[in-house]
């Protein structure tokens, strides 16, 4: 039987142990401008090697939105920021359906204009934050020829699994803000399941003209 002494050194070992593996796990988290720097490119790379993407294989350009972005995003908090006040009269249920649709619409949204990715290129600018903070911005620049470059921020958090993004601004207008008078008008006149099945009549739409598309 062990001692308490021992017990105690061995719980000690334990714990020094955990706080070791949280540290390497902080170490490991990739700073929030390279995320963005890495992913990005990345995405550029696959545009421009892709014909069938180029040629507007949508069902393509989907599956490589999943692969590459969308686990870079909180869904969840980008879909209670469209919602507005309005998400604190969704049930748990309710939430999970609405965060499924907006999901599924940003990626469609998306999707559209994925292939004009190879004619672009892009400014990173420096990220301004300190080491400790947990909320940042990060600015890009989309650059076109003869025209003033297009400002891109990212709005991000850092969590456990890394940096998540939970907002994008385009020329300062906020994707999620963008939605808020929308969903509004949506619940107040027939509530948020009328919501849910909005989102999700604009999904289906989307889905059929991908489907059309694909045949053609």
């Amino acid at each position: 039987m062990q001692s308490a002494g021992a017990r105690a050194a061995g719980a000690a070992a334990l714990a020094a142990v955990a706080f070791a593996a949280g540290i390497a796990r902080a170490q490991d988290i990739v700073p929030a401008d390279v995320l963005v720097k890495t992913v990005t490119l990345e995405v550029v790379d696959i545009v421009k090697s892709d014909r069938d993407i180029q040629a507007g294989d949508r069902a393509k350009v989907i599956a490589l939105i999943e692969a590459k972005v969308v686990p870079h995003f909180n869904f969840r908090a980008m879909t209670a920021s469209a919602v507005g006040l309005n998400w604190s009269k969704a049930d748990a249920q309710q939430k999970a359906r609405l965060v499924e649709e907006f999901r599924n619409l940003l990626v469609r949204t998306y999707a559209s204009s994925i292939a004009a990715y190879k004619d672009q290129r892009f400014d990173f600018r420096p990220l301004r934050a300190r080491p400790t903070d947990t909320d940042v911005t990060v600015n890009v620049r989309v650059l076109q020829p003869g025209t003033a470059p297009v400002k891109l921020d990212y709005d991000m958090e850092k969590t456990a699994r890394g940096w998540k993004v939970w907002d994008v601004r385009v020329a300062d207008i906020s994707l999620t803000a963008n939605y808020r008078t929308e969903f509004a008008n949506v619940v107040r006149e027939s509530g948020i399941d009328g919501l849910i099945q909005t989102l999700q009549a604009k999904n289906r739409k989307a889905a059929d003209a991908t489907t059309t598309a694909g045949r053609g």
